[in-house]
């Protein structure tokens, strides 16, 4: 059993996420909290979020797994406005989620979970880590995005603070957040990778919620961290490096 009710935006912005990735996900229900993990087909990034019960204006749920199209359920937040809620039951003989804005109700398959991915969350040990505004971290995307024949963006985090840049063939682009413009900082030392632009641009732009925490180390993935749903859903964003050769 699944029988759920929640504001549109926080449905919205978990399915604006996850699908940064993939097209269809699994999506795993327990009585007081729901799951979803996700990497996309090139094993690049991967997401874990876990959503407590509390997201939800009403809840109530059996253990159960849901394979959602997502591209079927943007189609029905398109339809909701800022203020509306989403009632969404689950029908497991039909294998069919009801989706119900106002007076406007959306019937649909559900993906067969067995053909999903189900990945392994990786323990990374990453020292470094600086916490900033999600509207900081969007202008310095939006700016490197400005060097045309660039694939790749620079991030170091360091005692001074955090750094985001981006570098072509003649052109550079770059976010400097000082340590003491940043909500937390931890650097005992320096560190520094790269990673895809496309990819990190992607995240980036897909988060609602105000700051962001970044983890780091050289040559490391790196890891975002943020919450939704007035801190009762957690998201944790993994992209792995792009490792220059000698």
């Amino acid at each position: 059993m699944f029988n759920a009710e929640l504001k549109s935006e926080t449905l919205k912005g978990l399915v604006y996420i996850v699908s940064t990735l993939v097209d269809e996900v699994k999506v795993t229900v327990h009585p007081d909290s729901i799951g979803i993990k996700a990497i996309d087909p090139a094993h690049v990034a991967m997401i874990d979020i876990s959503v407590d019960k509390e997201a939800f204006v009403s809840y109530e749920a059996d253990e159960t797994e849901l394979g959602l199209d997502l591209d079927k359920i943007k189609s029905v937040l398109k339809l909701a406005g800022p203020g509306d809620t989403i009632k969404m039951v689950h029908d497991p003989e039909q294998g069919r989620l009801t989706m119900t804005i106002g007076n406007i109700v959306r019937r649909m398959a559900l993906v067969d979970t067995g053909s999903l991915n189900d990945p392994k969350v990786p323990q990374v040990e990453l020292p470094m880590s600086a916490k900033l505004s999600i509207d900081q971290l969007q202008k310095g995307i939006r700016a490197a995005e400005s060097i045309s024949d660039a694939d790749h963006v620079k991030i170091k985090i360091a005692p001074a603070g955090f750094e985001l840049s981006c570098s072509g063939d003649t052109d550079l682009a770059s976010l400097m957040v000082p340590a003491d413009e940043l909500e937390a900082l931890e650097a005992d030392d320096e560190a520094q990778s790269l990673y895809p632009i496309d990819y990190f641009s992607n995240i980036i732009k897909a988060i609602s919620s105000s700051s962001v925490n970044v983890l780091l180390d050289t040559d490391l993935p790196v890891k975002l961290l943020f919450d939704l749903a007035d801190g009762h859903a957690h998201v944790t964003y993994l992209l792995a490096p792009r490792i220059e050769s000698e």
